[in-house]
């Protein structure tokens, strides 16, 4: 029976413990002793703290302490962004724990209640009056940078964070010489994450040890770790991070916040366990946001339709702090792909980060990426409609030719390999497109509005180089690593630094292990998520676990291989060379009957009865694997859309996704995880923003007002793939986590366009909502 099962589509190993209630998450944690923390956040976007009088809450039944701005001066340093790119005139600007003096969002943290238990906590927090005075709030990151506008940082004029400008070509020239230029304004509306745990801590000191054990759900326990060091001062082999299941992040719970940080503080200063649990409303106000960002888009082209030039200038809302990976996602993950899949010598990106009295934004799943990817698309789309030609036609026309090992695009970076048309060919044949333009004709004759979208993309995931990290101003490095471990009855440990929570790596990477060294897959472990037992990575984000992760992996498994063979080899008493290897069975050459198992090597080498000169007990080994660049996915999506023109519904009839992530662990999780990205696309564009009012108030604060899509919304998600392999990764994987939510956006928000452009709506701010779509219809006919 053969063990190989790289590629194939089993099940998830994870899930029998998360459907069936076995799983572990950070808020069923329980210690001896343990208090429970509530924190009191302010109601005001911005005002001025005058007072805080905390003596009613601590005199409460239960309550063992209340904390505010003040107790931490001297213990706890500020929250830390961590990537700060060059040349831009960052204002890091200080981001205190517990505000002091002035709170600039709905939902900053004022002050902490800890208690005997939750509900203790809770009404306490009820009974510390607050005096305020209420300041100005600006909330929209364009309005907030012009003459007048409420100032949030003293150290941060006319509220700019930061101002970036990545250029490559002549942009000048390409737009003077232009037959065409086509412009639009884009409005990424704010968007609230909802993993569906919110998040949590636990933390405990122990005062003999000096040590602090915190439990996060962190989607980079390691990195939480490092920053926990720089706030609360206790140095980094004193601090435990662990993330136990995490359930669900999107990017939302890669930054390290205030309130993991607070709890820290409240078990340090009472030396006894300390849980933090987040409310479901408390997690819109204060877990990040994603997206925010108000776009004057514009690009050149010839009267042929050969693209020449895009160039951008960008209000990117960063909240009222920057977290801890903020600046780098309008920038280096948004900047950098103006050329998407095509040939374009010349982009520009001018991006001002900007601070509004709104919650922190951070990254959320595609993080930049959808961002540039609806810029170019939309702009595609505007100029086929310009120049007359079939959108479809227009980017072919335009699409970089297959290359594979290398391709300098005008931004500046290297995509590592591209084929772009086949997989457009594949979902344009899969929905006989032009079958589909003829039916769309037909629709309109009797005032029936049908829309198609079609998207090309091309993304940048698989985070390193840490060379270019540190080029780029990411306050760490970018590299992995992992342990492979035999025990003597032939089962395997792997340690791996990345820390994954609903990708599926306990899975892919025990696949990788059963391909590589012929175990069963049921005989591998995967062990993450523990500082303690874990060797150090940089977290799971930016769709680079498997793409660096796995690479460390595979490293370390055929180094634990390569010392089996040599093993096998003097136990078979042959010469080196001679020894093969296939399917778990070391043999000598033209004699497959003389054979070792991969097993039997692991026993010997744990005991070490028998080995050769000069070799070490054991059999395990270590790798790093710092990428020598990004990996860079790509694909093509279509959408069929309906839109009612009596109410402006709009129903997705048809989604197909096609896409490159190069060779499939396992074609089923790759698949799961391209549904999920489409759908939460498809959110933004059609249901979801959050909105606040004129003076900073999230009117979008619970279920209630925050629309989220549904099962029932979608029609079945169809999946295509071609497959091409990056030339520098030892799998030839690349991404895929996020490609779904990079393409979709656009790909529908491009269908309901091209189903209103008969009525005459040519762009309408996102979410599409019925009552958006029939105001903008109503408005075109003059009723």
């Amino acid at each position: 029976m053969t063990t190989r099962i790289f590629g194939s589509g089993i099940r998830r190993r994870e899930d029998p413990r998360l459907i069936t209630g076995g799983a572990t998450y950070t808020d069923d944690v329980k210690l001896p002793g343990m208090a429970f923390a509530a924190i009191l956040r302010s109601p005001h976007a911005h005002a001025k703290i005058n007072s805080i009088d905390t003596s009613a809450a601590a005199a409460a039944p239960g309550v063992v302490a209340v904390y505010t701005g003040a107790d931490t001066d001297g213990v706890l340093n500020p929250i830390p962004c961590a990537w700060i790119p060059p040349d831009s005139d960052v204002k890091a600007v200080d981001h205190p724990a517990l505000a002091k003096d002035v709170v600039r969002y709905q939902g900053d943290a004022v002050a902490v209640v800890v208690a005997e238990n939750r509900y203790q906590a809770e009404d306490a927090l009820e009974l510390i009056k607050v005096d305020y005075s209420i300041l100005p709030a600006v909330v929209n990151p364009e309005a907030a940078m012009q003459p007048g506008a409420p100032q949030l940082h003293e150290d941060a004029p006319n509220n700019q964070a930061f101002h970036w400008v990545a250029a490559g070509g002549d942009t000048d020239a390409a737009f003077a010489s232009a037959d065409v230029i086509v412009k639009d304004t884009i409005v990424h509306q704010r968007l609230i994450p909802n993993a569906m745990e919110p998040r949590s801590a636990v933390a405990t000191w122990t005062e003999s040890m000096g040590e602090l054990t915190l439990w996060s759900t962190s989607q980079n326990p390691h990195i939480c770790r490092f920053l926990a060091s720089l706030v609360t001062g206790v140095a980094e082999h004193k601090i435990r991070v662990i993330a136990t299941e995490v359930g669900g992040g999107f990017g939302s719970k890669i930054p390290v916040y205030a309130d993991e940080m607070i709890t820290s503080f409240c078990s340090m200063q009472l030396g006894r366990p300390v849980k933090w649990t987040a409310t479901r409303s408390e997690g819109f106000q204060a877990t990040i946001h994603g997206r925010d960002h108000v776009e004057h888009v514009e690009m050149a082209a010839t009267r042929e339709g050969k693209i020449t030039a895009v160039r951008s200038v960008i209000y990117a809302g960063m909240g009222a702090y920057l977290s801890t990976a903020g600046p780098g996602v309008p920038t280096i993950l948004h900047g950098l792909m103006y050329c998407g899949p095509y040939d374009i010598a010349a982009t520009k990106a001018d991006i001002y980060g900007v601070f509004s009295n709104a919650t922190p934004v951070d990254a959320y799943r595609g993080a930049g990426r959808p961002e540039a990817t609806f810029l170019v698309e939309r702009l595609v789309d505007l100029l086929a409609v310009e120049l007359g030609i079939d959108p479809v036609e227009l980017r072919r026309k335009n699409l970089i030719p297959k290359f594979e090992d290398g391709h300098d695009v005008a931004s500046g970076i290297t995509y590592d390999s591209g084929d772009y048309e086949p997989i457009l060919n594949m979902v344009l044949g899969h929905v006989d497109y032009q079958a589909l333009r003829q039916e769309q004709a037909r629709m309109r004759e009797h005032g029936e509005y049908m829309g198609i979208g079609v998207t090309c993309y091309s993304e940048i995931c698989g985070l390193g180089p840490s060379q270019v990290a540190g080029a780029v101003g990411f306050g760490g490095g970018l590299w992995e690593s992992a342990i492979v471990r035999f025990h003597p009855t032939g089962k395997v440990n792997v340690y791996t630094g990345v820390s994954p929570h609903g990708q599926g790596e306990e899975t892919t990477f025990a696949q990788i292990v059963s391909d590589e060294l012929g175990v069963d897959v049921d005989d591998v472990g995967i062990v993450h998520g523990d500082t303690s037992n874990t060797p150090m990575g940089w977290g799971t984000y930016g769709s680079r676990t498997t793409a660096v992760g796995a690479a460390a992996l595979v490293l370390a498994v055929r180094k634990v291989k390569e010392k089996a063979r040599l093993l096998a080899a003097h136990l078979l008493e042959a010469a080196e060379a001679d020894v093969e290897y296939a399917d778990g069975k070391f043999f000598v050459k033209g004699s497959p009957d003389q054979s070792k198992t991969i097993q039997e090597m692991a026993t010997m080498a744990n005991v070490a009865w028998n080995m050769p000169e000069g070799m070490e007990p054991g059999l395990e080994a270590s790798a790093f694997y710092d990428p020598p660049n990004f990996v860079y996915p790509f694909g093509a999506h279509v959408a069929v859309v309906h839109v009612d023109p009596d109410n402006g519904h709009i129903e997705v009839k048809r989604y197909v996704a096609g896409d490159d992530c190069g060779p499939q662990i396992n074609p089923m999780i790759v698949e799961g995880q391209v549904h999920g990205g489409v759908v939460q696309g498809a959110g933004q564009v059609l249901w979801e923003g959050a909105v606040y009012d004129d003076n900073g108030q999230l009117l979008t604060g619970s279920m209630t007002d925050y629309a989220l899509p549904r099962a029932h919304m979608f029609p079945n998600i169809e999946t295509l793939f071609t497959v091409t392999p990056s030339p520098h990764n030892p799998l030839g994987v690349k991404g895929i986590g996020e490609t779904g939510a990079i393409a979709s956006t656009a790909t529908i928000y491009n269908a309901v366009m091209d189903a209103l452009r008969p009525l005459g709506v040519t762009g309408i701010d996102m979410p599409l909502t019925p009552e958006k779509v029939w105001q903008a219809i109503r408005e075109k006919q003059g009723s």
